[in-house]
């Protein structure tokens, strides 16, 4: 049922968010919404969060995954960002990539058993969306030495599409061979796999080495120095059209699946581009890293942009408070949300005094919650939150994310609910109280919202404050049970069906149970 948004509907939706931005309230009158992109990466390169480390055995590896899904559901979030494509190889068996070295300690070693499809699954049951995060160009991590690679690599199949770079190989962004090379890879995970999204992050061209140039002239005098005589052009425009082909790629496949992507978080600064922000970042995506988001913004290659705001409010060089402005201006009227990027891994270090204070992060929270137009963040990186520096971990589970959230919609993609569900019954038993839902046949339901009111009145499921949990849809009659229920209490429920697009049904039938 994935229907396109009709386009009087899209552009009236435009205009509103255009006219009307913001909502700007008294930081101590936020509340927690009920719709918020509440998502956290997962990073595997060098084993920074799972697995913990290279040549577990596939029971452990899986024991450390479905606990890491615990936590994120504990502490209240929608989404993870698992980290799949870390250096040029793969978390599933694939022909654009050996397996990787972060699985059993050998490149091109098989794990016994496929981490993607596992890590989907278990996060689908615990109804959170699974944003496949590739890196495109990095080869490897801490060599430059080409026959270190597995001999199944691709690299060492094609040398001359390698360009070693400190201590690193990329694949050249400048040749066309290696951009259809990195599409089809990308692709035969849309293809072959039920994941929500696909995710790059900040790593196109290197970050920069001072002196030391990227070694492309060979790839720019064949396809780049005829058309362009600048050469940083050529490279921001091997970008673009690699990120405009990775989306229309997988809209063509499956128009359902999001295409995100998060940048460093200064675009250009304002001394360099009127336009730019008013930051001293040291690099940046347009000049050093050859991103030019606000092109991808513009050609509206994206669902989501992501920019890494790792600063924190009120630093001078580059304040979380005035990105997070310079960007929502970026967005304004486009059909893409806009997440921001948290530095949980900064909380209580020595980078800066503000990192020390225990409100930092959820000011960071509550600054963007002001905002109707600022969708959602994500956490670098989850190991970083369950340590519970200054105690965030709790705050999000006990205050900040206490309330589950829905994941905002994406009418641009979809825009038509489900049907509305039944609820057949609710008994109290000593585990809770036992809710049981009819679904019609021909519905595309991925997951049901329930929402419990105190006593015998509903209320208004408008308010996050009555959403109780989310549950992904495993058949017709699906029984549900609500085991935070106190025996003696009557409560009144009610359910939605959403689909993976999370466009929400009208409401059921009330059932109230005493």
């Amino acid at each position: 049922m994935m229907m396109k948004k009709s386009g009087f509907a899209l552009v009236a939706i435009i205009l509103l968010v255009a006219l009307f931005p913001s909502k700007s309230i008294d930081a101590k009158e936020v509340i927690s919404p009920k719709r918020e992109f509440r998502a956290v990466w997962i990073a595997t390169v060098n084993n920074i969060d799972w697995p913990s480390k290279k040549g577990l055995s596939i029971k452990k590896q899986k024991e450390e995954y479905m606990k890491l899904l615990n936590d994120v559901k504990g502490m209240g979030m929608n989404a993870v960002i698992v980290q799949i494509k870390p250096t040029a190889d793969a978390f599933y068996p694939s022909k654009y990539g050996p397996w990787s070295e972060y699985l059993t300690g050998t490149q091109g070693k098989n794990p016994g058993y496929n981490p993607l499809e596992f890590m989907i699954q278990e996060a689908h049951k615990r109804n959170l969306e699974f944003h496949a995060w590739f890196n495109p160009y990095r080869i490897s991590m801490n060599h430059k030495d080409i026959k270190k690679l597995s001999k199944d690599h691709p690299a060492r199949k094609h040398p001359d599409w390698v360009l070693s770079y400190g201590k690193q190989l990329y694949y050249d962004p400048g040749i066309p061979e290696v951009q259809d090379f990195i599409v089809d890879g990308i692709m035969e995970v849309v293809k072959n796999y039920d994941i929500d999204g696909v995710h790059m992050d900040d790593y196109f061209y290197p970050y920069k080495i001072a002196g030391v140039e990227f070694p492309d002239n060979r790839s720019y005098k064949s396809y780049g120095s005829k058309q362009f005589a600048n050469k940083g052009d050529w490279r921001r425009d091997n970008v673009n059209k690699l990120v405009a082909k990775i989306n229309t790629s997988i809209k063509n496949e499956k128009s359902y699946v999001k295409f995100g992507i998060s940048p460093f978080g200064v675009w250009r600064n304002i001394a360099d581009d009127p336009s730019g922000s008013n930051t001293k970042a040291g690099q940046t995506n347009y000049d050093d890293l050859y991103a030019d988001t606000r092109q991808w913004i513009q050609n509206g290659s994206l669902d989501y942009i992501n920019p890494q705001i790792y600063w924190s409010i009120g630093y001078k060089p580059a304040s979380f408070d005035v990105l997070s402005a310079w960007w929502r201006k970026e967005i304004a009227g486009k059909p893409i949300h806009l997440y921001i990027g948290q530095a949980a891994y900064k909380i209580n270090n020595n980078s800066d005094p503000a990192w020390s204070n225990s409100q930092e992060y959820s000011k960071q929270i509550n600054l963007m919650r002001n905002y109707n137009d600022i969708h959602g963040s994500v956490h670098f990186s989850l190991k970083n939150l369950i340590r519970n520096p200054l105690g965030i971990k709790n705050r999000l589970m006990n205050d900040l994310y206490k309330s589950p959230a829905l994941i905002p919609t994406m009418p641009w993609l979809d825009d038509t609910a489900p049907k509305m569900p039944k609820l057949r019954n609710g008994v109290h038993q000593r585990s809770g109280v036992q809710l049981t839902v009819e679904d019609q046949k021909e519905n595309d339901t991925a997951y049901y919202a329930v929402y419990r009111f105190d006593g015998k009145q509903k209320g208004s499921i408008n308010s996050s404050k009555y959403l109780l949990m989310t549950v992904r849809k495993t058949s017709e009659n699906q029984v549900i049970l609500d085991k935070t229920a106190k025996l003696n209490k009557t409560y009144t429920y009610v359910v939605t069906a959403l689909d993976r697009l999370h466009n929400e049904s009208v409401e059921s039938n009330t059932i109230t149970v005493k």
